[in-house]
Formats: C-alpha cells, sequence, structure tokens
C-alpha cells in the first residue's frame, strides 16, 4: 500500500499562575484526499496580556486558521493559503477590537502555524511564540522573535496579529526526513527553559509526546514561569514517498477503455461518432443516456499506457476542469455512473476552434478581435485566480461557439502550484506548449508565470489581426533571441499605434517587460495609452543609412588628421 504522511503528537497547555489562560493550540490532521492536497497544520497563538481580548484573539486564531485552511482551493500553494487566511483573521481582530473594545490593541494574540505537506514543512509566525526543530540531537530555533527593548530590561511586542489593520507575516519552507521533532512554544516556556535544557526534554520526547509536552510545561513553571505556558510535539513517523512502480500502479487503478465505436455504450453513455482523434487523445461525441444531453469523452491515446506522467497529467485534466468555475472555460462533468476506465466527461460546445474561425476571418476588425481576447483573459484568469498556469495557449485550445462565446478546452499542460508542492517520483517537463505560442522563458528552461500565459494571449491578437507571428515564424530556442519583434503596423498600417504597443508589451522576451494583470492588457487594448502610442526612435543607420555611413566616415577622416598632425608634433 502507498506510504502516506503520518505523524505522532502531543500537546499541553496551563494557565500557571495567572487567573486565565490566554493561550490556545490545535492540531488537525485531515483524511484524504486533503492530507495529500492541504497536509497537517499545527498552530499555537499567545493572546497578549495588556490586551482585554486576548484570550478571544488567541483562540480566533487557532480555530479559524484549522477550520479555514482546509476549505482553501487545492490549487493553491500552502503559502498563499497561508498567508491569505492569516491576514483576513487579522483584519478581523484588528477590526473586533475597535469595535468591542474601542481600542486598536483590544485583540492581540501571537500567532505560529506549521503545515506539514508531502515532504515539505511550511512556516507561518508572527510575535514571540516560536518554533524549534529537533534533528540528529540538535535542536534548532525556526522563528525569529519579534520583540522591542523599552526602557530597563523590559521587552514588548514588535508584530501582533490585530495590532494594525495590515500584519508581516513571517514564511519560510524547509524539508523534513522521517524522525523530525518540531516544537512549538509560548514565551511562557523558552524564556524559562534554557536551550541545553530544552534539548534534553525534547530528545527524550519519542516515546510519548502527550507526556513530553506535559513535562515541558511543568519544568516551565518549576523554573518560576509567571506567565501562561503551552507546548506542541509533532514527529514525522512517516513520509508520503513512492517509487515510480508504486506510483504507476496506483495511476492504473483504472484500465485504458477499449477503440469506442458509435453505438458503443460506455458507463452510460452512448458513443455518437468520434470527433477528433490524435496520437496522445481520442475525443468522442455522446449521449447521456438518463437525460439525452450531448457531451464529450476524452479518452487516452493507448501509445502512453506505460507512462505514469501522461496518466498524471490526463488525470489532471479532469481535477482542473472540476475546479474552475468561468463560462469560458470547458466544464468537467460529474460521471452518471462508476467509471470502469480511464476517461472524463466534459461539456459539449457545438462550434469550431479559433483556429478555424482565423481561417474564416483572415482580416477581422479590432472589435472583433478586442471581443476575444477579452474572454480568453477572463478564462485565464479563472486559472490565474486557483494558482494554475494553462501553459499552452493557442488557437486549437479555444472553442467559440454559436453565440459567439469563447472557451478555454484543454489543460493539458497545466502546471498547478499547490499540486507541485507533493514530491512524485516523476520527471517533470516544464516546456509541454506549442513553439509559436511558447514564452522565450521556457525556451531558457525557466519556470513560467502568468506572464507567460500573457504571452501567448499576445501572440493569438497579434495572429488573428495580421495572420502572422509576432517574432516571424516558427522560432526556436536557438535563433528567438536573435530576432526582433515585428510590429502589426507592418502588415496593416491601420492599427493604431497603441494597440501595436500593447500586443509589443504583451509579447516581450523579458517576463517582467511584460504586463503584470491580465487586466492590463485587455485596458490598453481598448483604451489609448499615449506611452505606448509613441513611436519608438529609429536608428540613423535604419532611417538613412547612406547619411550613417557619410557622417562616419567623414568622423574618422577628421581623427586620421588629427592623429597625423599629433604625430608630426
Amino acid at each position: 500500500m502507498t506510504a502516506q504522511l503520518t505523524i505522532n503528537a502531543g500537546q499541553y497547555s496551563d494557565k500557571g499562575i495567572k487567573e486565565q489562560n490566554q493561550d490556545a493550540c490545535g492540531i488537525r490532521i485531515p483524511k484524504e484526499p486533503l492530507l495529500t492536497s492541504k497536509g497537517i497544520a499545527c498552530v499555537i497563538a499567545d493572546g497578549v496580556s495588556s490586551s482585554a481580548g486576548g484570550r478571544e484573539a488567541s483562540e480566533s486564531c487557532v480555530t479559524g486558521f484549522l477550520a479555514d485552511y482546509f476549505s482553501t482551493p487545492e490549487s493553491w500553494t500552502v503559502k498563499t493559503s497561508g498567508q491569505r487566511i492569516l491576514g483576513a483573521l487579522n483584519r478581523w481582530l484588528h477590526g473586533q477590537g475597535q469595535t468591542r473594545y474601542a481600542s486598536d490593541h483590544g485583540m492581540l494574540t501571537t500567532c505560529s502555524a506549521l503545515i506539514i505537506k508531502s515532504t515539505t514543512a511550511h512556516l507561518f509566525h508572527i510575535g514571540d511564540s516560536r518554533i524549534y526543530r529537533y534533528r540528529d540531537n540538535d535542536l534548532e530555533c525556526l522563528t525569529r522573535d519579534h520583540q522591542t527593548w523599552g526602557s530597563g530590561d523590559r521587552r514588548f511586542l514588535s508584530r501582533a496579529m490585530g495590532a494594525d489593520l495590515m500584519v508581516e507575516i513571517d514564511y519560510h519552507s524547509l524539508p523534513v526526513v522521517t524522525g523530525d521533532i518540531f516544537l512549538l512554544c509560548t514565551d511562557g516556556i523558552h524564556e524559562f527553559i534554557d536551550h541545553k535544557a530544552l534539548t534534553q526534554l525534547v530528545a527524550g520526547a519519542a516515546e510519548n509526546l502527550e507526556r513530553a509536552a506535559r513535562q515541558i510545561v511543568t519544568r516551565a513553571l518549576e523554573l518560576g514561569s509567571q506567565d501562561n505556558v503551552t507546548c506542541q510535539l509533532v514527529q514525522i513517523t512517516q513520509l508520503p514517498l513512492q517509487d515510480v512502480d508504486e506510483f504507476y500502479h496506483q495511476l492504473a487503478e483504472l484500465p485504458f477503455p477499449p477503440p469506442l465505436d458509435a453505438g458503443m455504450v460506455l458507463d452510460g453513455y452512448k458513443i455518437l461518432r468520434e470527433l477528433h482523434a490524435s496520437t496522445r487523445t481520442q475525443i468522442y461525441l455522446a449521449q447521456d443516456i438518463e437525460s439525452g444531453a450531448q457531451v464529450i469523452i476524452k479518452t487516452p491515446s493507448v501509445n502512453y499506457q506505460d507512462d505514469a506522467s501522461y496518466i498524471d497529467r490526463f488525470m489532471h485534466e479532469e481535477w482542473i476542469g472540476r475546479r474552475l468555475s468561468s463560462p469560458h472555460v470547458l466544464k468537467a462533468l460529474e460521471p452518471k455512473q462508476r467509471r470502469r476506465f480511464l476517461y472524463y466527461v466534459t461539456e459539449y460546445v457545438e462550434g469550431q476552434t479559433l483556429r478555424q474561425w482565423m481561417h474564416d476571418h483572415p482580416q477581422p476588425g479590432l472589435p472583433q478581435v478586442r471581443a476575444i481576447i477579452e474572454q480568453l483573459a477572463a478564462g485565464l484568469r479563472a486559472f490565474h485566480r486557483m494558482e494554475m498556469i494553462h501553459q499552452d495557449v493557442k488557437p486549437e485550445n479555444v472553442m467559440i461557439d454559436a453565440h459567439g462565446t469563447v472557451k478555454i478546452i484543454d489543460f493539458g499542460s497545466t502546471r498547478i502550484a499547490g499540486i507541485d508542492e507533493i514530491a512524485k517520483p516523476l520527471e517533470v517537463h516544464h516546456l509541454l506548449g506549442t513553439a509559436n505560442y511558447t514564452a522565450p522563458e521556457y525556451f531558457r528552461n525557466e519556470r513560467g508565470n502568468t506572464r507567460s500565459d500573457i504571452y501567448a494571449l499576445g501572440v493569438i491578437c497579434y495572429e488573428m489581426l495580421t495572420g502572422k507571428l509576432p517574432y516571424g515564424e516558427e522560432p526556436d530556442a536557438r535563433d528567438f533571441q536573435r530576432r526582433d519583434y515585428i510590429p502589426s503596423r507592418t502588415y496593416r498600417p491601420e492599427i493604431p499605434r497603441w494597440v501595436d504597443g500593447a500586443i509589443a508589451t504583451a509579447v516581450h522576451k523579458k517576463p517582467a517587460q511584460r504586463y503584470e494583470h491580465l487586466s492590463e492588457f485587455v485596458y490598453d487594448l481598448t483604451h489609448p495609452n499615449q506611452k505606448l502610442g509613441q513611436p519608438q526612435a529609429q536608428p540613423l543607420i535604419e532611417r538613412n543609412p547612406l547619411a550613417f555611413w557619410r557622417g562616419l566616415s567623414a568622423l574618422l577622416f577628421i581623427l586620421d588628421v588629427v592623429l597625423i598632425y599629433l604625430l608630426s608634433r
């Protein structure tokens, strides 16, 4: 059976000599599939004693984080999920402090969170609680106390949840190994137990983490801790590591379907006809026998029956289609019956590909092009909101229905940030797109981002208007960098300069010089941007080559005369 991430954990909290316990802590170990896609979460918080709502603040941080983290999209990275949740919790605490306690400091707390996902630990930290890691007889503090010195030896928090509308969150990640022990504790412990003694206590924790947590709390109180005292201990007992064979067998649980002919019935769907076949997939038009609705069935090619990477990507296409909600993205449908074979079902879009539309409209007007680009941008925005990069935006992967609605229909190359964090025994190939629409950074073996999709969208816009490509036909890694952008006005002089400027920005060779957001590109396609409308200064050698060489010759003649004069003296 495939190994899963497993931990041992223990936690304990005591109010100490204080009247109430303003500390809070919690651990959540979800079931699959969240265990794989989101990981395990541990949170500790220490309500600020000078804050009237400190106890409620710490409890709200712990319960809110543990509830909300597992509700964030599985496609998001741990960093994105954690920072957005903590940012929202901070704004809520700040607002509640002002509303209920009429103070900016009514509900303050520290907060430290540990997420263990796949083979990586992710740390979030605000305040002076701490996270340690024990490995190879060494206890290492992984966080930095956010404190500032006051008069005398007094120290104050320089950063806390609820103190301001915005909060700076420390984040970093590190790989974990089996046997690692993480200690999360409030300052009531680490300020009273020295590092050597704390190391010894954690070293003996493996046998019983619950008992060890209690012992650490008790020791802090014995040493005179006058604060609430709380600690958590988490030990990695098993990591979800697999070899390629194990991974393949997991993926191959469903067999590839047999060749499908018209009239055949597959799990409640009647095959009507084959719409498209390639070396990688087959696409069939089918009818849902129960409802009578027409659907699309996509099946994998038997050419890749032994290719774990291919099967993994094929399965993720359905995963993506189920999680994106946009009228401009093809929707994957829930099968009506239990599947006996590997395939997935999508809505049927009756229309033509954007490539066919371009053949039918070789000289479209700007309004037509803008309408298509705006819809494509809306579809891509749905990917980007979920931290997905499409990576293969091209006319063949876009459908236009009879009403002019544009839909992105293929997700086979999509990179999912949250899934990338899960360790797999596969070789990952990032260059999965089509050369004419592939951003230059992919040719340099760099990871793409949202600007890479904007590049592809810019190429499509250019091609719709001109029938050409912005850097010439069939660019490749060898000569791409030597090519210059060919203004769209070269082929269609009536295109406004500012429109060409917007396209040139979208397809810039350097990602940092492109638009950062899709909305910026769409806006500049419809609103004259004077900065983009200015004609670029053309070098003299291009404007008037004869004048350039005459001038250069005259300059060289003068330099020769001066040199001869100096030598003669």
